[in-house]
Formats: structure tokens, C-alpha cells, sequence
């Protein structure tokens, strides 16, 4: 297969390469929700303030916003291919470090975390684009898949782990033993670095890309979509808990609306195909999204199964159609990289002011009235940024090497 700039890329066979994509997607999402589960045990045993505990869930999404942009810069000099290999690397050193050297550790490693996934997750919507160009959006609903099965899997094994191993330390550093799995596949299998001319002045300036309002259009509704996501990941259960719910069925419904999320994550590309213009979908999973928070912290106390399943469907199809949108919105691999830097950078440090925000309310008190309707006022915003980036427009380099939009 020939790579978005006309140079063969020798590598796996497509169905190896998609079973990489998925190992390797799996990995970007335990190392954050294994966390949350276990604060309680953290704190009470590390004898941490609030204050820092808040740091830690808001922590690791900051990292992922601050180090995405580094991505293309590592690609560049490295190739993607081994970039994501220093960034499982470095995954995996994240999540030992944080069980063994106490609270400075748990701190440093989950720094760490979040600078490899941040890195890690940018080049996937590149490689993708380069080397399944026909399918990259399909291909992006699989590894968005993975990515929601492997939070549902940290969310779900937390405790499990940390009593079957003997305590949180040990929960949260066995997820090394999977990084450590997708660093060996992806060095047995991965595609050969391809030589690529440089680039000229005019492509290979990410300048031309901040003047362009469609990538900030795209950038800006992935930042109010995972803001809500990581709202869930860090707060749904102690908003159920508020709203009157027991301490364990809260967790069962958090770990539903995850799992749920697998299934819409994988259709929505699909139906996005359905036609050029995206904004039907995106309507459509924001509109769930939104009504899934209204049940839950508004509605019937009888609707709240009803009400998780909504949210699920809405977050996983609204988060797979934001990575859809990265390789549907540019012409080429080399200007997918370079949008999906800035998306992700972007969009992930707008979105670490949700969980932050989140836990202000609660700690001043304010109603869950107010919660909920601050939570539907950023899915409104999602509408609107969405209602942009969801038109039929693509960026691409002209003749003259400039950056257009057609």
C-alpha cells in the first residue's frame, strides 16, 4: 500500500495491522479510570489532602492536552512508528512507577501516564489515515472501541485487583503487564519507517493551521465532548451518590454507561458514512448525551438505568465521531497528524477544566440543579462547535503548498 505521500510502507497485512490498533487502544484509557475507583484507598492511606486527590483525576487529562502537540514534533524526527513505541515505553515506566515510590511516585508516574497516552493517542488517527486511507473512519470507530472496552475494564477491575494483589499499589502498576504486551507487538509487527521527503516551508507550518477556523471548530468540540467524558469519569459516581443512590450501585451504573459506550463507539462512523456531512450524527449523540444527564440528576429515580444507557450511547458515538472527524476533515496523513495534535492537545487541556470545574460546584455546595444544568449548557456548546466542524469541508495543501479548505 502507498502512504498519503507516495512512498510504499512495508509492514503488517491490514488485518494484523487493525488487531495492533486495537491492543494498542486498549492501553490509552486504564491507566485513567483504574484511578478513580481507588482514591478512597489512596486517601486514606497516603493521608493526601482533598486538594491533591482532585489533582490526581485532573492531572493525567492536563497531560494529555499539554503533550499531544508534541506528537507530530516526535514523528517527525523519529517516525510514528517508533514515537509510539518510546510512547508505550514510557506508558509502561508510568504505571510502575506510580505503586512504588509512595506519593512523590504516584504523582511522577501518573505525569507520565499521561504524557505517553496523550503522545500515543495523537499519531493513531495518522497512522490510520496512512495506512487504511479508504477506511480510516471506520478503522477510527474500532480503536475508539478499544479505547472505551479498556476504560471499562480499569473502572471494572480496580477493586478486584487491588484485593486479589494486595492493594492499590499493586492494582494500579498491573497494568504495566499490558503496555508492556502492546510495546513487544508493535515492535514485532509494526509498519517499516518509510523515508518521506521534508516538508516545505508552507506545509510544514503549524501556523497555517491555527489560522484555519475549521480545525478550531474540530478542536473546539472534542474539548466540550471529553470534558463531559472525563466529568463521568471522575465525578458520575459521587453525583449518583448525591442524587440518593448507594455507594455500590453507583459504581454498577458508571461501569454500564462505559461498557454501553463499545457499541455506539463502533456504529456512529457508520453512520456518519450515511452521508457527507456529519452534523445529523453529531446531533444525534449530543442529543443523548444530554438526555441521559438529565435523567440522571433530574429525572425519575426509576429512569436511572434508562438514563445510563443514554449517556453511554451519546459519549461513546460523540467521542468516536471526534476522532472520525480528524481524518475526515484533511486530505492526507501528514495534515491528519498535524490536526490531530491540535485537536487533542487542545481539546484534551479544554477538557481538564470539566472534572476541575465539576469539583468546585460540589465543594461549594451548589445543588446537583445547578451541576446538571451547567453539564447541558457544555453539551449545547458541543452543538454548536459541532453543527461547524460537521460540514462537508476538508483541509488540503494546494499547488503552491498552501493550507485551503475545500
Amino acid at each position: 500500500m502507498k502512504s498519503a505521500e507516495g512512498h510504499r510502507a512495508l509492514g503488517p497485512s491490514a488485518g494484523v495491522f487493525v488487531a495492533l490498533m486495537i491492543l494498542v487502544g486498549l492501553n490509552l484509557r486504564p491507566a485513567l479510570s483504574s484511578l478513580a475507583p481507588l482514591l478512597p484507598r489512596i486517601e486514606a492511606q497516603t493521608g493526601l489532602p482533598l486538594l491533591a486527590i482532585g489533582a490526581l483525576t485532573t492531572l493525567p487529562v492536563l497531560c494529555l492536552g499539554l503533550f499531544a502537540p508534541l506528537a507530530p514534533w516526535l514523528s517527525r524526527r523519529l517516525g510514528a512508528e517508533r514515537t509510539l513505541s518510546l510512547a508505550l515505553l514510557v506508558l509502561a515506566l508510568g504505571l510502575v512507577m506510580r505503586g512504588l515510590a509512595g506519593s512523590a511516585g504516584l504523582f511522577a508516574g501518573t505525569l507520565l501516564v499521561g504524557a505517553a497516552i496523550g503522545v500515543a493517542g495523537t499519531l493513531l488517527p495518522a497512522l490510520v489515515k496512512r495506512e487504511l486511507p479508504a477506511g480510516a473512519d471506520l478503522m477510527t470507530g474500532v480503536y475508539t472501541m478499544a479505547l472505551c472496552l479498556g476504560g471499562a475494564l480499569g473502572a471494572g477491575l480496580s477493586i478486584p485487583l487491588a484485593d486479589g494483589l494486595g492493594g492499590w499499589p499493586r492494582a494500579l502498576m498491573s497494568w504495566a503487564a499490558l503496555a508492556a504486551l502492546a510495546l513487544a507487538a508493535w515492535q514485532a509487527w509494526m509498519p517499516t519507517p518509510v523515508r518521506r521527503p521534508p516538508p516545505s516551508p508552507r506545509t510544514g507550518n503549524t501556523r497555517a493551521l491555527l489560522g484555519q477556523p475549521l480545525a478550531w471548530q474540530v478542536t473546539l468540540y472534542m474539548g466540550c465532548q471529553s470534558s463531559l467524558a472525563y466529568i463521568v469519569f471522575g465525578w458520575l459516581p459521587t453525583l449518583l451518590v448525591a442524587r440518593g443512590h448507594g455507594e455500590a450501585e453507583a459504581g454498577w451504573l458508571m461501569g454500564v454507561s462505559v461498557m454501553v459506550q463499545l457499541g455506539s463507539a463502533l456504529a456512529a462512523p457508520w453512520l456518519a458514512r450515511l452521508g457527507r456531512d456529519q452534523r445529523p450524527a453529531l446531533a444525534l449523540v449530543l442529543c443523548l448525551v444530554a438526555a441521559g444527564f438529565w435523567v440522571l440528576l433530574e429525572g425519575p429515580l426509576a429512569w436511572r438505568w434508562g438514563g445510563v444507557i443514554l449517556l453511554g450511547l451519546g459519549q461513546g458515538g460523540g467521542f468516536s465521531l471526534a476522532l472520525s472527524l480528524i481524518v475526515l476533515r484533511t486530505a492526507d496523513a501528514r495534515l491528519a497528524g498535524k490536526l490531530s495534535g491540535m485537536v487533542q492537545g487542545g481539546g484534551y487541556t479544554l477538557a481538564a477544566l470539566g472534572p476541575l470545574g465539576v469539583g468546585v460546584m460540589l465543594d461549594l455546595g451548589l445543588a446537583l440543579s445547578t451541576i446538571s444544568g451547567v453539564l447541558l449548557g457544555v453539551v449545547a456548546a458541543a452543538g454548536a462547535f459541532a453543527l461547524l466542524a460537521g460540514r462537508d469541508r476538508r483541509l488540503m495543501t494546494d499547488e503552491a503548498g498552501r493550507l485551503t479548505v475545500r
